[in-house]
């Protein structure tokens, strides 16, 4: 089988998320046709490193052998049930796992499945808490520039991200966007931390201003991914939190990029010693195999729902395959490699190679920054480095880093302008080696006229 066969028949069938389909008209797809470890091959015995865990879900490699195992033998014996009036041992069980290991106090977890459902389920259940409790004016929420919460209407509400927001306007509620702590707009010389604080100070005056109307804040702990892989500094949460308490205001952290080790911690949230009422968890839960989001919250926010029926408060959101049984099989397969493997404590090391790795890029004459969080570095972009012009977006020099690393064997699939690497934590140092000297050399050409 060649590719340009799978290719053309997949463009008379096809509708493929993020694209402009018209693109492929000059830029083939590249079927897949099995992967291993951080390797992707095609049909025709092309390699392809995947730098960016196929869209951060790919945590410990394509075909784990500990995730393939821990699936077949859940299909030996069920595959899903329906999830109202019915439980079963797997989805108790990873429940269980997830109240252990996120912050304190989140003690009930509900099910969905995908990253922006978990999102709507946090903003239902925290509108919905407040109704319950007699607080009809709160209605609103808090959310940063430049924030991304996913794509079904009420994610995209509470995200900034005019690419995917703008055309969708009409159809959104309003909300209350405040000033983001991205730290790529610190003065020269200026610490993370302290820009970071300075610039809590806007959320705090819209608190006071409008708590009374705030049913949450939402936020991104420590990285705004798809706004360009923007980063922050922790004490940012731990002003957050004790406002959110003072202020009698639901406090969401949507994880669901940045969680299961991506940071540097397990969960983000724990690098500023936090609690939220609510922590959406997704992409990387199932290892990248399967479907699989999670809301942990409260049993305040629990008890704001349990009633007799009569009064009407039950919390009314389903999805047909809440609490998948394979889902729910890899997430606790994942977790399971995360506590036998010290993954935490092996991705610091990781860390500090890619940190290494990227040091050459800082002094390139089209790079105004480097930046890191964890597992996640970002390389930005820019036209001219002294006053940090960006290019235009209609040269699309992100598209031409992707093409160029493509044909060297690297999955690199940058934001905008905005190179990225999130790599899965199985990776070599010496697949970092060639990660990085591919992206040098795609920067490079893309940026040389």
């Amino acid at each position: 089988m060649k590719n340009s066969t799978l290719s053309q028949r997949d463009l008379s069938v096809l509708w493929h998320p993020c694209t402009q389909m018209h693109d492929h008209e000059s830029f083939p797809l590249i079927p897949i046709k099995s992967a291993k470890g951080v390797w992707l091959e095609d049909f025709e015995g092309n390699r392809y490193l995947d730098a960016i865990s196929s869209w951060w879900v790919n945590l410990f490699g394509h075909a784990n052998p500990d995730i393939n195992a821990a699936l077949k033998a859940q299909l030996e014996t069920l595959e899903h049930v329906i999830f109202a009036g019915f439980t079963h041992e797997t989805a108790i069980n990873l429940a269980e796992k997830l109240v252990d290991l996120t912050p304190a106090g989140l003690s009930r977890c509900f099910y969905a499945d995908n990253g922006s459902s978990a999102v709507e389920v946090a903003l239902k259940m925290s509108f919905h808490s407040w109704q319950n409790q007699g607080q009809t004016r709160k209605t609103k929420f808090i959310t940063l520039e430049n924030s991304y919460h996913g794509e079904t209407l009420g994610a995209l509400a509470v995200g900034d991200v005019a690419l995917y927001k703008k055309t969708y306007a009409p159809l959104l509620m309003d909300v209350i966007t405040v000033p983001s702590p991205d730290c790529y707009f610190r003065e020269k010389n200026e610490a993370w931390a302290d820009y970071s604080t300075r610039q809590f100070a806007h959320l705090d005056n819209t608190l006071q201003q409008y708590a009374g109307e705030i049913c949450a804040v939402i936020i991104e702990p420590l990285v705004q991914c798809a706004g360009g892989m923007r980063m922050y500094d922790p004490i940012y949460l731990t002003l957050l939190r004790d406002a959110c308490h003072k202020y009698n205001v639901h406090l969401i952290a949507d994880e669901i990029a940045v969680g299961f080790g991506r940071t540097g911690t397990l969960f983000a949230c724990e690098q500023a010693s936090i609690s939220p009422d609510f922590l959406c968890l997704s992409k990387g839960l199932t290892g990248g195999y399967l479907p699989l989001s999670a809301v942990l919250t409260t049993d305040a926010i629990y008890d704001a729902f349990y009633d007799n029926y009569a009064n009407q408060k039950a919390f009314l959101h389903s999805h047909s395959y809440t609490g998948n049984a394979l889902a729910c099989r890899a997430a606790l397969a994942t977790l399971t490699i995360f506590e036998t493997q010290h993954i935490v404590d092996a991705n610091l090391l990781l860390a500090a190679k890619m940190t290494a790795l990227s040091k050459r890029f800082i002094d390139h004459a089209h790079v105004s920054e480097v930046r890191q969080t964890g597992m996640i570095l970002a390389i930005e972009l820019v036209k001219d480095k002294r006053s940090r012009a960006p290019y235009p977006w209609q040269e699309r020099r992100g598209l031409q880093v992707y093409q160029y690393a493509l044909q060297k064997g690297v999955l690199l699939r940058p934001l905008g302008n905005v190179i990225y690497f999130m790599p899965p934590y199985v990776i070599t140092h010496e697949e970092l080696n060639v990660m990085f000297d591919i992206a040098w050399q795609a920067i490079t050409s893309a940026t040389q006229h």
